[in-house]
């Protein structure tokens, strides 16, 4: 740096004093602009692309929007106009940990046994991410950085403990210098249950600002808040078996609705919850019918809102009026109108497939399309700084590139 002073001053063109006259001057100049401003407003319509009318809008409304192919289209806005971004999957033997939050602490849980049930989106989108086109290997031109864990599963069988887990995810997160760079905004953690982040009980401490991948993003688990924040999470399809949901023959063929003896079925625990209770006493009372699968979540966030119309392929119910008014009313829905949403249904029916992304249409693909809006140019977060020749430092100016582990955490 100079040694010579420098002048800091208001930038001048003229010594000439500003008069009353000036003062004037301008103040009839701001007002001749507003004016003549609205008149040319007023005067041409808006281009095609602001009309807002209604019936423009409904005559294009699909359940989804799609190319010529069937595949599903993200708007451009907010999105861009094809995928391009770069994921870096940690690998179980880099940090510290990392394996016992895969496997238990004695490496006994088998990955198979994880695949099972809601837990297997955990296993599948590691999976999946480690075969990815955008995967890289180079932390450095990575775009986002996903941080493997079957730790439901781990927990359930017994892996590891509630304390375990939540030491086992600090020691993970203080060996990763990247997560430290940008606080952990540009991290990607899947939780998979009902209990969702709650699982890791110091997650409002250390990865609040994560992007947490969960199907449940109105489950609190007996917790005051939910973990998901419809700002920076995604909300994922929750895991099927691949059986079902594979292209050709699968486990289970669906029946032409006039051949179906019932409406629908309940898979799942009643756990105590009103909601639940008030579904099986409806059964009892009525035997001869089932209960449609409506949505009677009220706080319920749906997969990928951005392309999916779900008034079209679903009904969403008050969970206050769980009762004959709920029979009634779907009694009263012509089979037609049913056909049609089936239909409907099956147009993107391949979003709720854990296929690869390479796929024309696949749940994994869409999430892509979910993280892609997530990228950011620049990253930095309450403990890291930046110099004029654009190095990244920590608080005590030591460059990024040296920064060693075990780091300090929130």
């Amino acid at each position: 740096m100079s040694n010579k002073p420098r002048i800091f001053s208001a930038h001048s063109h003229s010594n000439t004093p500003c008069t009353r006259a000036h003062q004037i001057g301008a103040l009839l100049l701001i007002a001749a602009t507003f004016f003549f401003t609205r008149l040319f407003d007023q005067s041409f319509p808006p281009p095609c692309n602001l009309i807002t009318d209604r019936s423009s809008r409904d005559a294009d409304l699909h359940v989804a929007k799609t190319n010529g192919g069937g595949r599903p289209l993200w708007p451009e806005r907010g999105y861009g106009s094809h995928l391009s971004l770069k994921i870096y999957v940690y690998d179980e033997n880099e940090i510290d940990g990392l394996k016992d939050l895969l496997y238990g602490r004695d490496g006994t849980v088998s990955t198979n046994a994880c695949l099972k049930g809601q837990w297997g989106s955990q296993v599948k989108i590691h999976r999946l991410l480690l075969e990815s086109r955008f995967r890289t290997r180079k932390k450095e031109e990575a775009d986002l950085f996903f941080v493997p864990s079957y730790v439901k599963c781990v927990r359930m069988l017994g892996g590891l403990n509630d304390k375990e887990i939540n030491q086992t995810y600090v020691k993970v997160l203080s060996q990763m210098p990247y997560f430290r760079r940008s606080g952990g905004r540009d991290h990607i953690f899947v939780f998979p249950s009902g209990a969702g982040a709650h699982l890791f009980r110091s997650w409002a401490t250390y990865i609040n600002l994560s992007i947490i991948l969960t199907p449940e993003g109105d489950r609190t688990d007996k917790k005051d808040t939910s973990a998901f924040n419809t700002w920076k999470d995604i909300i994922i399809p929750g895991n099927v078996d691949d059986g079902m949901t594979k292209t050709g023959a699968t486990v289970v063929q669906p029946l032409p609705l006039s051949k179906r003896k019932y409406l629908a079925n309940y898979l799942g625990r009643a756990q105590k919850k009103a909601g639940r209770l008030k579904l099986i006493e409806l059964s009892k009372q009525y035997g001869d019918k089932e209960c449609v699968p409506v949505i009677l979540s009220d706080q319920v966030e749906l997969p990928f809102q951005n392309v999916v119309d779900y008034t079209q392929i679903s009904i969403k119910w008050p969970s206050t009026v769980i009762g004959p008014e709920l029979l009634e009313y779907l009694a009263s829905i012509p089979d037609d109108v049913i056909e049609g949403m089936i239909a409907h249904g099956r147009q993107v029916r391949c979003l709720w497939v854990y296929a690869p992304d390479s796929e024309p249409c696949s749940a994994m693909q869409a999430v892509m399309w979910e993280l892609q809006r997530k990228v950011r140019l620049f990253h930095q977060s309450a403990e890291t700084f930046w110099l004029h020749n654009g190095s990244i430092v920590n608080r005590n100016l030591v460059e990024f590139t040296s920064w060693k582990p075990p780091m300090p955490l929130p």
